[in-house]
């Protein structure tokens, strides 16, 4: 990905969840093409560690970390692991699974309801609140929200089914909009967003989704590394476009 109209990110650190693989890693090698330190956060540390030593290979600064965000202990432990490089500029929040393919509303397990929350809407809290103080500390900052057009009410989401995965993207929607708000809209420093990345060729896409993991991610890292004077944010992105949801 080339981005001529984006700031260059040299001595950031960028820090993403769900890094190890697909649009997480995408997003990952395209900040690290920025300049960043990136942080590549995985749910095992073997797989963190293996997808950030290909990102070395390509001459990018990585590290990867083991970190399950469906764990409020792990979660709230990861800014003390990491050191220095807790000291994030850029959070993206990526980590996600699909719910089951059966799961509507009404025939949804308890455990089901509760696999797909704790990574897709709680994990992206606790993602937020480990990182996010700090950077409302340093006034800068820049907080980006993997969701999905599933999730959107106004438009795909409302087609029923898939109940736990598209409720919580739509709770994403709504925490990113909050937190915004809570921070001024950006004047204070730090910018909240979410993207829709679209159907995408990654493990939980299929090998015959439309879009690359790449395409899916350029808009998360347009996001990071956009000029931030008059930036509009606490709005859900497609394709660097402000979509309903």
């Amino acid at each position: 990905m080339t981005h001529p109209d984006l700031d260059r990110l040299d001595g950031q650190v960028a820090l993403v969840t769900g890094g190890s693989r697909g649009i997480g890693l995408a997003v990952a090698r395209g900040l690290g093409g920025l300049g960043a330190t990136v942080v590549l956060v995985g749910h095992t540390p073997s797989g963190a560690e293996s997808a950030a030593a290909v990102l070395v290979e390509e001459g990018i600064d990585a590290v990867g970390v083991g970190c399950d965000v469906a764990s409020a202990s792990e979660t709230a432990a990861l800014p003390g692991r990491l050191g220095p490089l807790a000291a994030v500029d850029v959070l993206v929040c990526a980590a996600a699974v699909m719910s089951e393919r059966t799961a509507k509303t009404l025939r949804t397990t308890e455990d089901e309801w509760r696999r797909v929350m704790d990574v897709d809407l709680d994990g992206v809290w606790r993602t937020m609140t480990a990182f996010v103080p700090g950077m409302v500390e340093r006034r800068h900052g820049r907080v980006v929200a993997l969701s999905a057009c599933l999730g959107r009410m106004s438009g795909p989401g409302t087609a029923g089914g898939l109940a736990p995965y598209r409720i919580a993207k739509a709770g994403v929607n709504a925490l990113v909009r909050n937190l915004a708000h809570e921070q001024g809209l950006g004047r204070r420093g730090v910018l909240v967003d979410a993207t829709c990345p679209g159907h995408c060729r990654t493990d939980m896409g299929g090998p015959d989704a439309p879009r690359s993991a790449e395409q899916g991610a350029e808009t998360a890292v347009w996001l990071a590394a956009r000029p931030a004077e008059g930036a509009q944010t606490g709005v859900l992105w497609e394709d660097r476009r402000v979509v309903p949801w």
